[in-house]
């Protein structure tokens, strides 16, 4: 048996093992005298049937099983010790002719670099006090969430809701058979009825309103309006507040508090998963290193089965599989860097400790989330060692974050100010692909 190496990159080889039947022979005749005691056939008393026969009928099928029992017993024992595969390892081939076995398998290597200076690293973060406006202007959401529309007779003003039939018409202003959309409702006070609203302002229920008379003929029509209402917001008082807040706020002032922590646990924890967002993507950024390709491959493939769970089990008809990875590439390598990144960042913070406080506060929230009891959640995690791991795995990585954030160069910014950055940002990434 024989071993060869092939460095494809820094973090990807191509391993050759190479076996004869010499090799091989043992597991072959160990084999066929384990299947000979098992079987029974018709003039041989059970398990005396020749070896002979047994090699005519069925040799190649056992030595099949056995290849590939052996393949997986060097992979295991010769190539992982040695080389530590990373990722989904890939059989790129495998050969058994002329009493010759062959097979090529293309794994990856853990790539080699440094962190970069984490003190040099700026990292974004919105902070945001929830401020007595907002909560009245939720409040108003509130209000008008449990509130009706009411029909008027009065004239249309920018606060109406109006329910017109858009008829098309044609070049002479004609009415054209067919082409009628009935019962369409148009929120006045919404920025995209802005066109509507300028035309409706001013009319009533029974009027005929032309649009856009010196446009194409394909944008010619008229409105009929069939009805005129205005929002009837609900009373703000203590039974709503008591409702609304699963009666955790008990009068309407321990209501507009309830809202407000709402609001500003909301705008916290939105802070929180940003800044671990950008934190990720300002790491990656910042190293460059090679990935291995069997994991890139392996992540890409998984967006592929995502996209056929999000599709009800089939991919759509004209779904373009390879254009699709090309797409998500950069995403792929994004993750793949962060699992490495991550890696040395646990080493960094070797003092990180999780305590039985930091579990049962992490259980507590997944009870919370799910309305069940503490003791409950906690027995569904004791019954599953998997799923315990990834909760310790998700609190080391929280930690992880917390530790950044003592040691990256924090830039705080308002909302208003984080909106108009991201924007801006965006705007730039634009105008480059264009």
């Amino acid at each position: 048996m024989n071993i060869t190496v092939q460095e494809l990159t820094s973090v990807d080889k191509e391993i050759k093992i190479e076996a004869s039947r010499e090799d091989l022979t043992p597991k072959f005749e160990k084999a066929i005298r384990k299947y000979r005691g098992q079987i029974n056939m018709p003039g041989f008393r059970p398990g005396k049937t020749p070896l002979g026969i047994i090699k005519k009928r069925f040799g190649k099928e056992i030595e099949l099983e056995e290849i590939n029992s052996y393949i997986q017993e060097i992979y295991e024992k010769e190539i992982v010790p040695e080389y530590e595969p990373i990722g989904e390892t890939q059989m790129v081939n495998m050969n058994w002719e002329n009493d010759m076995l062959e097979v090529v398998f293309k794994v990856g290597a853990k790539p080699d670099f440094e962190l970069k200076e984490l003190e040099e690293i700026t990292i974004d973060k919105m902070v945001h006090d929830v401020a007595d406006e907002e909560v009245e202007e939720e409040i108003d959401r509130t209000l008008e969430r449990k509130g009706n529309w009411e029909e008027i007779a009065e004239k249309i003003t920018e606060e109406c809701r109006v329910t017109v039939d858009a008829i098309s018409l044609d070049k002479d202003g004609n009415p054209i058979e067919g082409e009628k959309d009935e019962n369409q409702k148009l929120d006045l006070r919404q920025d995209a009825a802005k066109e509507f609203r300028e035309k409706l302002v001013g009319k009533k229920a029974g009027d005929v309103v032309k649009m856009d008379e010196e446009e194409d003929e394909t944008s010619r029509f008229e409105m009929h309006i069939k009805k005129v209402e205005v929002m009837k917001k609900a009373e703000l008082d203590d039974e709503l507040a008591k409702q609304q807040s699963n009666g955790q706020a008990k009068n309407v002032d321990e209501f507009r508090g309830f809202i407000k922590s709402q609001m500003q646990q909301y705008y916290d924890q939105s802070s929180v998963d940003m800044f671990r967002q950008f934190t990720i993507d300002e790491l990656t950024n910042a190293h460059d290193f090679e990935i291995p390709e069997v994991m890139k491959d392996q992540i890409l493939n998984s967006y592929v089965e995502y996209a056929k769970q999000q599709s009800g089990g089939n991919l759509p008809e004209n779904f373009d599989v390879e254009e699709y990875k090309e797409k998500m590439n950069d995403q792929a390598v994004r993750e793949i860097k962060w699992v490495f990144i991550s890696q040395k960042l646990q080493e960094k913070f070797d003092d990180i400790e999780i305590k039985p406080e930091d579990i049962d506060e992490y259980l507590g929230a997944e009870a919370a989330r799910y309305g069940v009891t503490l003791d409950q959640i906690r027995n569904v995690y004791s019954q599953n060692p998997s799923q315990l791991e990834s909760l310790r795995t998700n609190i080391r990585e929280s930690k992880i974050f917390d530790k950044l954030a003592e040691v990256v160069k924090v830039n705080e910014l308002s909302k208003e100010e984080f909106r108009k950055k991201r924007e801006t940002e965006k705007e730039n990434e634009t105008q480059k692909s264009e």
